[in-house]
């Protein structure tokens, strides 16, 4: 059985999370033309207080104008795990997808 996602309780997870900038956009290549495929958004977390969370929305949603430190909300997140190997160890990067990114409600 593979696992494809993990759908997070965000309250339990995450808690209250603020907007903190832009990440990197993914682009590919399609009939010659560059076209973004996703866009990254950095967001802190009160309980995920080690690093800072990086949310990836497709790109479908559009560019997102956010205030810095506003309270931000997730529209249905979903963590999934890529594996990589430095060396002779392996390693795991948990990357967080969502359909959305939105203000919060105070």
């Amino acid at each position: 059985m593979e696992l494809k996602h993990v759908i997070p309780d965000v309250e339990k997870t995450f808690g209250r999370l603020e907007f903190a900038g832009e990440g990197k956009i993914t682009t590919q290549r399609i009939n010659g033309q560059t076209e973004i495929i996703s866009r990254g958004y950095k967001v802190y977390s009160d309980i995920q207080r080690a690093d800072d969370l990086e949310i990836i929305l497709p790109a479908h949603v559009g560019e997102k104008n956010i205030p810095y430190m506003a309270p931000v909300k997730l529209i249905h997140p979903k963590i999934t795990a890529e594996g990589y190997k430095i060396g002779n160890r392996g390693f795991v990067n948990y990357v967080c997808h969502a359909d959305d990114l939105i203000l919060a409600n105070k």
